[in-house]
């Protein structure tokens, strides 16, 4: 008997005449076999029921090689493989049993199978008829007419999926190939036709999954490996379209439309991998001249133009270059209005043309759809932090100067402007209030961004020197009278006059 879950048992349940296995009985005499070779299938029917195929394999190795005629042996051996899920190492076993012993229905009916999913109908179909003109047990007779009834509807359903491809019927002929291919999993050309159907259709994602199985279904198939590094290409996938053009040239070095491609891909994808490290080194005008280069070196998929122009925006953001980085960005996000990457970025550049407004925006619509990016969480609320204290006293405005500007440019702008508006150089008492509001203003805004710290507190949407945006409240230190700022040298570095300026 044999024992429920084992491994057998579950063969069995797949192909119901694979249990006449474990009832076969060993014909020494029949068969011609000696002592070894016997207890090479004892002991492998053993190791087989037991899940061990691995070493029952190799007993039944040891049997055919002792005794080549012996058809239980191959049969056995057949059945391993099957488990194994080699089925074209089964196949010559199977084939050999037939040789040796032609009244084997289950080993007739077992290739059958293996053809009908092999899709190769008309040789299956001999198997099934020969199966019920020899004499067959009722499960095998029942088994060989289902069969048979399954591979002529595959035999119609091909005609028609071939006719319909032919007419350019591309939907309709993959509805019968789904069909087919339900029944036939091996057959590689109906996989191979399948793939061009979904080409022609637009989907070449499913049209790789075929040819990936075809690739594997058939030997030495280039053209497969050919036609799936190509389609990588076509979607902008490098790496992937690199590995399986190489697959290509492994089976055959010579290959021509291969060859080709690999340099193609090669030159494409050392591009892309300089400019990457080049960002990660911080060279960003280096790495926008690699994607210049890039869509020089492949003009004619949109989607290689996109991803160099998205990482070119990056790299403008990134380099503090806004007007470049919002053109750029902004023609990414016309070809495709839901790149989250070419929002953060854009938004970033909007932030250094104080464009606040539209950087949040850009981190609203970019958090739509990817809402627990803490990077764009963090952008909107300094962006609203700083449209909130754009509203207030603004001291890059105050002093004429970018929020990117160095340090050197904030000083120059400082003592320019506080030559300018020195209160002495005013004799109009309201003239000279004034002077002296825009004095002080100057003066604190010297103070805020000559300092790294408060700078940075500034940048992040915090004044230093607003008492209602510090912690904790108490006094303005900062926040002081035109009396206060006498005696400060605006040509200085800092610190106070040595001695007081007196305008005619």
């Amino acid at each position: 008997m044999v024992a429920p879950g084992s491994v057998t048992s579950r063969l069995g349940t797949v192909f119901p005449f694979l249990l006449v296995l474990v009832d076969l009985q060993y014909e020494g005499a029949e068969c011609g076999v000696n002592a070894d070779v016997e207890k090479h299938l004892e002991l492998g029917k053993k190791l087989l029921a037991a899940g061990q195929l691995a070493d029952a394999l190799s007993q039944f190795h040891a049997a055919v090689d002792g005794d080549p005629d012996n058809y239980i042996a191959y049969y056995r051996r057949a059945t391993v493989f099957l488990a194994m899920g080699k089925s074209k190492a089964a196949l010559p076993d199977l084939t050999k049993v037939i040789e040796l012993k032609m009244d084997f229905t289950a080993a007739r009916l077992q290739r059958g199978h293996l053809l009908l999913k092999q899709g190769k109908l008309d040789e299956a179909e001999d198997d099934f008829k020969k199966v019920l003109k020899s004499n067959p047990s009722e499960n095998e007779e029942k088994e060989a007419q289902s069969q048979l009834i399954k591979s002529d509807e595959m035999q119609r359903l091909r005609s028609q999926a071939l006719d319909a491809f032919d007419s350019a019927d591309y939907t309709a002929a993959i509805t019968f190939l789904d069909k087919i291919l339900e029944v036939c999993v091996w057959d590689a050309e109906l996989r191979e036709l399948r793939a061009e159907c979904f080409i022609k259709e637009g989907e070449p994602r499913k049209a790789i999954s075929d040819l990936k199985a075809a690739s594997k279904l058939k030997n030495d198939n280039t053209e497969a490996f050919y036609k799936i590094s190509t389609l990588y290409y076509r979607l902008g996938d490098h790496e992937l379209s690199l590995s399986e053009v190489r697959e290509c040239l492994k089976l055959d070095q010579d290959h021509k439309r291969c060859f080709a491609h690999y340099k193609q891909v090669k030159k494409l994808n050392k591009l892309i991998e300089s400019a990457e490290e080049l960002i990660r080194d911080g060279r960003y005008t280096d790495a926008t001249s690699k994607y210049e280069s890039v869509m020089k070196t492949e003009p004619n998929i949109a989607e290689y133009t996109l991803r160099s122009k998205e990482r070119i925006c990056h790299c403008f953001s990134k380099d503090e270059k806004p007007v470049e980085a919002i053109r750029v960005c902004s023609e990414v996000l016309q070809m495709e209005p839901d790149n989250v990457n070419a929002l953060k970025d854009r938004a970033e550049a909007y932030l250094i043309e104080e464009m606040y407004d539209e950087a949040i925006q850009d981190y609203e619509a970019a958090q739509e759809h990817n809402e627990n990016d803490q990077q764009i969480r963090e952008g909107l609320e300094k962006a609203q932090r700083l449209l909130k204290q754009s509203q207030k006293r603004d001291y890059y405005k105050i002093l004429g100067v970018k929020r990117n500007a160095k340090k050197q440019e904030i000083i120059k702008a400082y003592r320019k402007l506080a030559l300018q508006w020195h209160p002495d150089n005013f004799q109009n008492e309201e003239e000279k209030k004034k002077a002296e509001k825009k004095f002080i203003d100057i003066a604190a805004a010297k103070e805020v961004l000559s300092d790294p710290e408060m700078r940075k507190k500034f940048d992040d949407g915090e004044d230093p020197l607003d008492a209602e945006s510090q912690q904790g409240g108490g006094g303005n230190p900062f926040h002081r009278s035109w009396n206060s700022w006498q005696g400060f040298n605006p040509f200085s570095s800092g610190g106070p006059f040595r001695f007081k300026f007196h305008f005619n």
